[in-house]
């Protein structure tokens, strides 16, 4: 049987919500009385100077860091295509990334790496590190991140082919479980051309080229 939710209300007396209606019930309060919620189950004292504003700031914080619920990878990307002639490889590499994992809603971060050869479209440079950010800023696993890059680009303006790569560090497995500080997962997709052995090469090679600071 799960144990009842308890729920303070500001000041107000502590009530008990059964099984049966938790649901129902749970509806009734604000994000912020459940994270007090949690501080209490916590053993921490909500009330206590550290801690009055807590809930409130963890409220606009999972805010920003779930906002990809709210966004539209495709109009991001057709908000920027561009007709030009061209059919090299286009890469962007190094890009930042921070995510939470969806098993335990801890941080990941790392570098993403996205190559594509067009088929008669571009995408400005910009909105490729903003695609990135509309699928991190959800609650992820880095592989389903991984392929979301890549076929939102494939979707778009449907280029030859595409490649990402991610290389991450997950505080799932550094602060917690087997606790390993300096292991690193790397994930990649690849799309149309880029399954050749020549073209995966070539990307693979230019991201392993430190970028150095000679811009």
């Amino acid at each position: 049987m799960a144990h009842p939710m308890v729920v303070t209300k500001s000041s107000k007396s502590v009530s008990s919500i059964s099984e049966a209606g938790s649901e129902t019930v749970l509806g009734t309060y604000s994000t912020q009385e459940l994270y007090r919620e949690l501080l209490t189950r916590f053993n921490e004292d909500p009330d206590r100077d550290g801690l009055l504003q807590t809930p409130s700031r963890v409220e606009k914080s999972m805010a920003f860091l779930t906002k990809g619920y709210t966004q539209n990878a495709t109009q991001i990307l057709r908000g920027a295509m561009f007709d030009v002639d061209y059919d090299e490889m286009v890469i962007v590499k190094d890009v930042e990334m921070f995510s939470l994992c969806e098993h335990h809603m801890l941080p990941f971060f790392g570098r993403v790496h996205v190559a594509y050869i067009p088929n008669g479209k571009v995408i400005g440079l910009s909105k490729i590190p903003r695609l990135i950010e509309v699928f991190a800023r959800r609650l992820q696993v880095q592989e389903r991140l991984t392929r979301q890059v890549a076929d939102a680009i494939q979707e778009a303006i449907e280029p030859r082919g595409v490649g990402v790569v991610i290389e991450a560090r997950h505080m799932c497995m550094m602060m917690r479980g087997v606790e390993k500080q300096q292991s690193t997962t790397v994930t990649s997709a690849m799309v149309g051309c880029f399954r050749e052995q020549q073209t995966r090469s070539e990307f693979l090679s230019l991201v392993r080229q430190p970028s150095g600071n000679s811009l």
